[in-house]
């Protein structure tokens, strides 16, 4: 089954997340050490949040993809008001492409701080709701 893109976050229940994958330009392949921004959200603005980031993501100005939570709810979540919005980097270690991505979020709206979290500390179970604490690499 192919990943769902074509969903309004707020009224999917029938997956955990809705996904948008690069349409133009090119983007590296993910290392083992890709990871992503987390934009946590109100419940009331998922919906306009995603549309920015999803067409973000489809042009090319972001990493190679982005998802996003949806309306089922998700034992992982901290927070029951709030939606996650993942946007991918292919590599934490390169800042330059990691920042350049952040700034984008901040053209985008996303003008507080969000942190950045590592898809192997994602892999290793690491989730604050689990009592984990300083996993995040960035923090801007």
């Amino acid at each position: 089954m192919s990943p769902r893109t074509e969903n309004v976050p707020s009224r999917e229940t029938g997956e955990y997340w809705l996904y948008a994958v690069r349409k133009q330009g090119q983007y590296p392949e993910p290392t083992t050490g890709n990871g992503k921004w987390l934009v946590f959200v109100p419940v009331k603005s998922v919906d306009g949040v995603w549309e920015k980031v999803k067409k973000a993501t489809e042009e090319g100005r972001l990493g190679d993809s982005a998802k996003v939570a949806t309306a089922r709810p998700n034992p992982n979540a901290v927070d029951s008001s709030k939606k996650v919005v993942c946007v991918y980097t292919y590599d934490w270690t390169d800042k330059e492409d990691v920042m350049r991505i952040r700034t984008e979020l901040r053209a985008l709206g996303i003008t507080w701080k969000i942190p950045y979290k590592s898809d192997e500390d994602t892999d290793k179970g690491k989730y604050r709701v689990a009592g984990h604490t300083r996993i995040s690499k960035y923090y801007e």
